[in-house]
């Protein structure tokens, strides 16, 4: 029996499927359906019933799991322990991110904690907030960069910085004459969206004073910011982008950003952990690395309206 033979069953209880949990552990469909087999074959029990779609845990299969949740949790502590003795960052850090941050925060920390922190490894993916959540109580990820509050008993949000939105207007719009605009303005426009699951479509929602986007005409509803640039670019209508989404923009695209009157629409970005959370050393270097990045400004929360993230 090994540490990792717990992780994999953990991601098979937590995702119901072979392959998502392979997908989540980094290694082929084979490779860990083979490892939870040599397990089970090794205790005598079978934790999974295969027959069912999606899988189900059997009963003795669910007490293996939580006490191997136990073992993991206990396992990590030994090794904080000698890196705090060695006064090093090193070891493995998994975190999980929400696509509306990961592609204009992340490409610069990693590069950088590579490069300060040759003995850490990292593994990151992105997913939506409620899979991350899932993936911490469960102890397959030591960390989430999401937006906050959650209002979660079994987590520990660190605030880090806080996130103004703006609109980002096609020219034909009666509102891109506007220097500013206020939010009521946008009750009755069309209004590209992020998919259902997406935490900054239930603030894009709530910005706008409604509780559910119904339109006559087309909806298209991505899961990528970028896709929603295009549809503004090239058809009538707005959407909203974080504020740190202008980097990636253009001269010409930055012409269609128009910002909201005070107290302006924000979102509280957060590194978020389980409670029992072990790794320290590692969240705090993660955490100065953001840090170091983040315009002064939006390290604290002045005149904004920080929207909750569902």
């Amino acid at each position: 029996m090994t540490l990792v033979q717990l992780e994999y069953i953990i991601a098979v209880d937590t995702y119901k499927s072979f392959l998502k949990a392979s997908q989540t552990c980094f290694v082929t469909q084979p490779t860990l359906s083979m490892q939870v087999q040599k397990l089970e074959d090794f205790l005598g029990v079978q934790i999974f019933d295969r027959k069912t779609y999606p899988i189900t845990t059997t009963e003795i299969g669910t007490q293996i799991i939580n006490q191997a949740k136990i073992v993991l949790s206990e396992s990590g502590k030994i090794k904080e322990l000698i890196s705090n003795q060695h006064q090093e960052i090193e070891g493995a850090l998994k975190i999980g991110i929400i696509p509306t941050i990961a592609p204009y925060l992340l490409p610069e920390v990693i590069s950088v904690m590579m490069k300060n922190y040759p003995k850490l490894k990292l593994s990151i993916w992105e997913n939506t907030t409620s899979e991350i959540i899932k993936s911490l109580k469960n102890g397959i990820i030591d960390c989430g960069i999401l937006a906050t509050p959650l209002e979660d008993e079994q987590v520990i949000e660190t605030p880090i910085y806080y996130e103004s939105f703006v609109s980002y207007i096609n020219k034909n719009n009666s509102l891109f004459n506007k220097d500013l605009i206020k939010t009521e303005d946008l009750l009755n426009e069309h209004i590209w969206l992020l998919n259902e699951g997406h935490c900054m479509r239930a603030q894009a929602l709530n910005i706008c004073g409604i509780s559910k986007y119904k339109d006559q005409g087309l909806e298209y509803n991505s899961g990528s910011i970028d896709t929603l640039i295009k549809m503004v670019d090239l058809n009538e209508g707005l959407t909203l982008l974080p504020e740190m989404a202008l980097m990636e923009l253009d001269k010409k695209q930055l012409t269609k950003i128009r910002k909201f009157t005070s107290p302006e629409p924000a979102r509280e970005i957060s590194i978020v952990t389980h409670k029992n959370f072990i790794k320290k050393r590692m969240l705090n270097a993660l955490k100065e690395e953001i840090l170091k990045i983040i315009p002064a400004h939006m390290k604290i929360n002045k005149s904004k309206n920080v929207l909750l993230p569902e």
